[in-house]
């Protein structure tokens, strides 16, 4: 092979080699900015010892994206933060505080979105997550946002039932709907 020949050979082995580089630059950006909760302020009701809230912490701890709990014994409050580019799932830390034999009082949750559009009826689609929100409408959500989860399941029955007088979507008694044909989880938030 010729010194141009050779020359050639090495400039277009080191375009690819930036062109792939590229690529997975993209791909890791675009991981990384994806929706992502960040934490949890999480009330817990029935809790009446120290003994209590370990066993929530411990139950709580036992997620693999947990990454800290900070429990507030005064407010019976536990504060949670997640492992990095882990999948948080309200339903498991609901789960989590039921099997330590206690519920979920008030979730509090701050979501990092990613120019995510909530539509006319206050419905935003992220990835595998469906959220309707009770006070927002047509508006592009970007940046960290704290959201109330007001399902059933996450906030006491007076304010369940206070909510489910004024909240019209036929998906808030179950917590479920079709979405694009399927039975799909939705999550009912307010900001």
């Amino acid at each position: 092979m010729g010194d141009n020949a050779l020359l050639i050979f090495k400039f277009q082995i080191m375009k690819t080699i930036k062109i792939i580089f590229s690529f997975l630059m993209l791909f890791a950006i675009n991981k990384v900015s994806a929706q992502e909760v960040t934490n949890v302020a999480m009330q817990v009701t029935g809790l009446t010892c120290s003994m209590c809230s370990q066993a929530t912490e411990t139950s709580l701890r036992s997620l693999n994206y947990v990454g800290n709990v900070t429990p507030d014994l005064n407010k019976n409050m536990f504060v949670l933060t997640f492992k990095d580019n882990k999948k948080v799932n309200f339903d498991q830390l609901n789960k989590k505080v039921k099997d330590a034999g206690f519920s979920v009082g008030k979730l509090e949750a701050t979501i990092n979105f990613n120019q995510v559009k909530v539509d006319e009826n206050g419905q935003a689609v992220v990835g595998a997550n469906v959220y309707r929100f009770d006070n927002v409408k047509n508006k592009v959500l970007n940046g960290p946002v704290k959201v109330n989860v007001i399902d059933k399941t996450f906030i006491s029955n007076a304010v369940y039932k206070q909510k489910s007088a004024s909240i019209k979507f036929d998906s808030y008694p179950t917590g479920t709907g079709i979405i694009n044909g399927k039975k799909t989880r939705i999550y009912h938030l307010s900001i």
